[in-house]
């Protein structure tokens, strides 16, 4: 099982193997594979840092204790009708992600999110309306 923080679920959507360092992006990679090759998986949402920000390099603003992030987090597991210590498997959390969140709630949501601009996050939200799942990571 993967415990997970809120905003990371849209992170996963549009995460196309780019990063904070080497090793967050090893991190990230593997639990994408994991969530796509294997969508039964079990994820605890928590508050707070998860096993993503375990990987975040120590160099720069460590952001993953940050009261906007925080808020972030809330906002989106409100979006989504979710609640912290749920336990879901990536599959449902797809389903609730078909079911309350549109591709432009990433322009509210995370506006303040530095990866925002790629657009990679809503192409992610289009994939999952669309029933492809997470995209294969190149």
């Amino acid at each position: 099982m993967y415990k997970l923080r809120g905003h990371h679920l849209f992170c996963l959507l549009g995460y196309r193997g780019m990063g904070y360092s080497q090793e967050y992006v090893e991190n990230m990679t593997g639990l994408h594979q994991t969530l796509r090759n294997n969508p039964k998986t079990l994820i605890l949402l928590v508050k707070g840092p998860d096993q993503l920000c375990e990987k975040f390099p120590n160099s720069g603003e460590y952001h993953c204790q940050d009261d906007r992030i925080d808020e972030r987090d809330a906002v989106i597991l409100e979006k989504m009708n979710l609640k912290i210590g749920q336990i879901l498997s990536w599959e449902e959390i797809e389903s609730h992600i078909r079911k309350h969140v549109i591709p432009a709630d990433i322009q509210v949501v995370c506006e303040t999110c530095s990866w925002r601009s790629y657009g990679v996050c809503e192409e992610g939200i289009r994939e999952i309306h669309n029933g492809r799942g997470l995209r294969k990571v190149e």
